[in-house]
């Protein structure tokens, strides 16, 4: 076993879990320390999306603190700028195929049958009675080493066609609100719903995360109620028609990453982007 298959081991990712992490920081977290590079207000600024965008039941946590790992990895290897933000969109698609591969779904609410509006006694029913943590525990311990997997493979993968930037929406957010180059890379992984999937919106995915990076470098604690994160869901959907998923908000799915930076070329989505990176 390889170094860093064994900082993956489904033993260490169940301990990650089971220590106050969220299934999207656990991921992103696991995934890290395999890389040798853990990063613990990245990782912990994932905490949000959780239960699918703050427990509103869209993409699985798992997929978004993957991707944001995945993200991070390709700026290692590439550096910043269209490669680097090409790869980790793509690493990003591998993940969302691999995760579905594995559950048959990619979003929490079709897994768990849990959503924002469930109640106490609904939660407490799946979670305590109907065994749904040790389900969730199980499910980032088998999704770990596929996803370190995932990410290698399309690393490894023939050099992509790269577009002219802005390459997708999350990372253009990103550069928006001022983060890092890494952080850009980072979030180009969620563009197009993660990945081009068509899922809640990779803009907003990567606003919260970034959000959430400022209020724990503020001294604020993040939970599935932040006045700052809420906030800002508010301003999205009121932006977006009330819809959460870039195939509905777009229309389509986005063929490629080329289809989709020539739709924010063309003034796609500028109305979502200026909202989110209003100051």
């Amino acid at each position: 076993m390889s170094d860093a298959a064994a900082k993956i081991s489904k033993m260490r990712t169940v301990g990650v879990f089971m220590n106050g992490r969220a299934c999207s920081d656990t991921l992103f977290h696991v995934l890290s320390c395999a890389y040798g590079q853990p990063m613990k207000n990245e990782e912990r600024a994932a905490m949000p999306l959780a239960g699918g965008i703050m427990q509103h039941g869209y993409q699985c946590g798992m997929l978004w603190g993957a991707s944001l790992a995945a993200g991070a990895q390709a700026y290692r290897l590439f550096g910043a700028g269209p490669l680097a933000q090409t790869r980790a969109l793509l690493a990003g698609q591998r993940l969302v195929e691999s995760f579905q591969a594995q559950t048959s779904h990619t979003n929490c609410l079709e897994i768990t049958q849990m959503s924002k509006s469930s109640t106490t006694l609904q939660m407490m029913t799946y979670f305590l009675l109907k065994g749904g943590t040790i389900k969730c525990f199980s499910m980032a311990a088998t999704f770990a080493p596929v996803a370190f997997r995932a990410i290698s493979e399309a690393f490894e993968a023939p050099a992509p066609e790269v577009p002219d930037p802005p390459v997708n929406c999350a990372a253009l957010v990103a550069q928006k609100m001022g983060a890092s180059d890494i952080q850009v890379v980072m979030a180009a992984a969620l563009g197009g719903g993660i990945g081009l999937l068509g899922g809640a919106c990779g803009a907003l995915g990567a606003a919260i995360w970034l959000v959430g990076i400022r209020s724990l470098e503020q001294g604020v604690k993040l939970d599935y109620k932040a006045p700052a994160v809420a906030d800002l869901i508010e301003r999205f959907l009121k932006s977006s028609d009330y819809e959460f998923e870039c195939v509905n908000i777009v229309g389509k799915k986005f063929a490629s990453v080329s289809d989709h930076a020539c739709h924010l070329c063309a003034g796609g989505c500028q109305k979502i982007i200026e909202t989110l990176t209003a100051a």
